[in-house]
């Protein structure tokens, strides 16, 4: 005969039945790790140099330029006449550009540059073989001299600079040492304007070529280096609608101009930011880089007693990347705000967060979730991409890296998430192994970005966290 159970006891046995089926599932889901372990970086105030943004050294390498004082610097930035860079019909001068990109590798930088036909004291800036070959031009007097442009319609031009730019682009546009392309090619100093000049003969200025060739130029650049990064002078009427496109980005030659020029009339209150309205490139920052060099340099900045904090949040506020001091001396007293200025300068990513499984299985598919920001004030315009390092903690075996293609091109000011699949394979090694997080190139793995974060290790990655690998 089956004895009753009291309906309170029955109650009392399911409770206990479901909290050990409880403790049951709780012991299986760490067992098959789903306990998610979660890790707050710290973040660091370091100065970072990191590719594609930064501090310009300007003629002079980040190993041989005293005025940085210590301040990082990740891109050399150069200008070449045409002359210099084919002194003979065809012949390139391709090992003076090998060298500049190896010495730039040397001193962990990228090699910028612009090409120009006009504007040093000399009377011509274009190969003498260039004229000698009967191509036209212009002779014209400037700051005292007298100087010869050629004709950029003249047919000879267009073959013999197209050529110099197309050959330049086949052998440099996917190096890993160049960081930037300055469309130059046009005006004083490659500046697309001739301003106070003087055509001999005449009371009129040199003319700038038609806005039909004008676009040709722009074109052979943009064909000849289709990959790398370009900028293009902010006067350009013809080129700065196609930054607003995301052809290119812009360049400024003029920061800090406060009245140097005229009392009435300056770059920073009467024409950037009314250039860019114009051209509609307010948002061109967005897809291409803005590259700043000094009006003058900082000293005048500082002896004219112009407001140096304002001019560095202008720069910020036009989104920028870059800015050239010209190599020159950094003034006593400013170097803090230029410090305050680079921490925001470009792009800056901080990892705010890392989430992940304590355990995983050999032979499957964990993930890691990563929470970022970039508290620059310009995205990564380089395709590097987000990429997890494991590396045993007994220092046994060979570290291993994962990535899925995430990248970081384009990541703007703000929070962004990435979340990596990591597939283990079946004969994974059991054991525990550091988690390391890092920006790598996409090529080999390599960490290229210096991160905000506490803790780099000699590699270039950024130890988080750890994991358990089970059978």
């Amino acid at each position: 005969m089956r004895t009753a159970i009291p309906r309170v006891v029955r109650i009392g046995l399911l409770l206990v039945g479901m909290l050990t089926l409880c403790s049951l599932l709780t012991v299986g889901a760490a067992e098959a790790g789903l306990h998610t372990v979660k890790i707050e970086p710290r973040e660091s105030d370091e100065l970072l140099a990191n590719p594609g943004m930064g501090w310009q050294t300007f003629h002079r390498f980040a190993d041989d330029d005293p005025n940085l004082q210590g301040l990082p610097s990740a891109s050399a930035y150069f200008r070449f006449y045409w002359r210099e860079v084919e002194p003979q019909d065809g012949q390139i001068d391709f090992p003076k550009f090998d060298g500049l990109l190896a010495h730039a590798r040397r001193a962990g930088q990228k090699l910028a540059f612009r090409i120009m036909c006009t504007g040093s004291s000399a009377y011509m800036d274009v190969p003498a073989w260039l004229k000698e070959q009967g191509c036209k031009g212009v002779e014209f007097t400037y700051g005292g001299g007298k100087h010869w442009v050629p004709d950029f319609a003249d047919p000879i031009l267009q073959d013999r600079h197209f050529r110099l730019i197309r050959e330049l682009g086949r052998r440099y546009d996917n190096h890993p040492d160049l960081d930037l392309v300055d469309i130059g090619s046009v005006g004083l100093w490659g500046e697309w304007h001739m301003s106070g000049t003087q055509v001999v003969g005449s009371d009129r200025p040199v003319s700038l070529p038609s806005p039909e060739i004008l676009q040709s130029i722009i074109n052979a650049w943009c064909a000849a280096f289709s990959t790398a990064n370009k900028v293009m002078l902010i006067g350009s009427e013809e080129g700065m609608p196609r930054t607003a496109k995301g052809d290119f980005g812009w360049r400024a030659d003029c920061l800090g101009d406060m009245g140097g020029f005229s009392k009435t009339w300056n770059h920073m209150d009467n024409f950037y930011l009314q250039q860019l309205a114009k051209t509609g490139a307010e948002e061109a920052w967005k897809q291409a880089p803005v590259a700043f060099e000094s009006c003058w340099d900082m000293r005048k900045w500082k002896e004219a007693g112009w407001d140096i904090p304002f001019i560095f949040d202008y720069a910020l506020r036009c989104h920028a990347s870059y800015v050239n001091n010209k190599s020159a001396p950094i003034p006593d007293g400013t170097r803090p705000e230029i410090e305050r200025f680079l921490r925001r300068l470009g792009y800056r990513l901080v990892i705010r967060g890392v989430e992940h499984e304590a355990k995983a299985s050999a032979g499957a598919t964990t993930s890691v979730v990563i929470q970022w920001e970039n508290a620059g004030v310009a995205p990564p315009y380089r395709d590097y991409r987000v990429a997890i390092r494991l590396r045993a903690s007994d220092g046994k075996g060979d570290p291993s890296a994962y990535g899925d293609g995430r990248s970081i091109r384009g990541w703007l000011p703000g929070r962004h998430r990435t979340e990596l699949s990591l597939q283990l394979p079946a004969g994974f090694r059991a054991g525990r192994y550091e988690l390391a997080v890092g920006a790598v190139e996409p090529g080999n793995r390599r960490p290229a970005v210096r991160l905000a974060n506490l803790g780099r290790d000699s590699d270039g990655w950024y130890p988080v966290s750890s994991v358990d690998i089970v059978p």
